[in-house]
């Protein structure tokens, strides 16, 4: 076995026991995983030193290099996360002899305010699936569960029908977004039976496999009403036996993926008019956001997201001043 199959085995392990043993997401997991390869391949190519050698002065002359390559302070901190779960691993089964990831530190990061849209914005995008919704560019592509769907005026009944299907999803997926303020991975992950119509709420799995009950908005359990009633049907006929509990399906009748969410919101809010680059993760700020400024206290939004830390929450007070601090300077006389 050459070096890089021996990495390759490594790499495998840990995503192992990143899945089984820690319940890490899939896109925790191809995170962890894309850090380590760098750090195998730094170790092998670069400092030219086995595994076992592993000490903090590689680690560091790695996440220099990932700071000459243009990374931001936020994707550092993250590497720097990264890398020390994966020292800790490596010790942990031998495959170095000491965990020397604790002594790595990444640069401090500066506050960065997240990107949020306006009511109207949030509401002009939760409305963009539809017959009524303006064609994406020419230029426009996306993965097939994405279905930027061709509007031609075709006659093909079940064209016709499919696209309908899409669009009755689309819209369900954005308003449950935008209500509940999830993330793409909690809500690809979503079966049927989390739904809780009765309280209108949502059983949510999130990191670390904590469960909580999120509560759904009276649009977004309408529009998930006709997905299941009308849409999921369409794209469900034939969907393989695993699949058959999943909420929201992809145009194959497999569940859907995050990097097919992904793709329908940034589609959709260009439809919709909006100029800025629009994620999932957009709408969990939008929702956070609106929350606060609608006086929504701040424990109660920390439950409503699933932060572990309310430091975390903290920054949508923030976010709220400092639009307001905008407003202020367009409006006011004396600003």
């Amino acid at each position: 076995m050459d070096a890089e199959e021996q990495d390759e085995a490594v790499v495998d392990a840990y995503a192992a026991h990143l899945r089984l043993e820690r319940g890490r997401s899939e896109h925790t997991v191809r995170g962890y995983v894309r850090e380590a390869r760098g750090i195998l391949e730094h170790l092998r190519r670069v400092e030219r030193i086995e595994l076992a050698e592993l000490d903090v002065a590689s680690l560091r002359s790695w996440l220099g290099t990932r700071a000459e390559s243009g990374a931001s302070s936020a994707t550092l901190a993250r590497s720097a996360a990264a890398a020390r779960t994966f020292s800790t691993w490596l010790a942990a089964t031998g495959r170095a002899p000491h965990d020397v990831g604790h002594r790595l530190k990444a640069p401090r990061r500066g506050r960065h305010l997240p990107t949020v849209l306006t009511g109207s914005q949030a509401l002009d995008l939760v409305s963009a699936a539809g017959p009524a919704q303006a064609d994406p560019p020419p230029s426009s592509t996306s993965s097939p569960d994405g279905a930027p769907p061709a509007r031609d005026g075709g006659t093909d009944p079940d064209a016709a029908a499919r696209q309908r299907a899409v669009d009755l999803r689309d819209t369900a997926i954005l308003e449950l977004l935008y209500s509940s303020g999830l993330r793409v991975s909690e809500l690809v992950g979503l079966d049927t039976g989390d739904l809780d119509r009765r309280r209108r709420t949502v059983r949510v799995i999130g990191k670390g496999d904590k469960e909580r009950i999120v509560p759904v908005g009276i649009p977004a359990l309408a529009a998930i009403q006709a997905w299941e009633q009308d849409g999921r049907p369409v794209l469900g006929a034939g969907a393989a036996p695993l699949e058959a509990d999943a909420l929201f399906l992809g145009v194959r009748g497999r569940r859907i993926g995050d990097r097919a969410v992904r793709t329908l919101v940034d589609r959709l809010a260009r439809s919709a008019g909006i100029s800025r680059h629009v994620t999932p993760h957009t709408l969990r700020h939008t929702a956070a956001t609106h929350l606060v400024e609608g006086g929504a206290d701040l424990r109660s939004v920390q439950d409503f997201l699933g932060h572990s830390s309310l430091a975390t929450t903290q920054i949508y007070t923030h976010v709220s001043a400092e639009r307001l601090r905008r407003t202020i300077d367009q409006a006011h006389p004396r600003a």
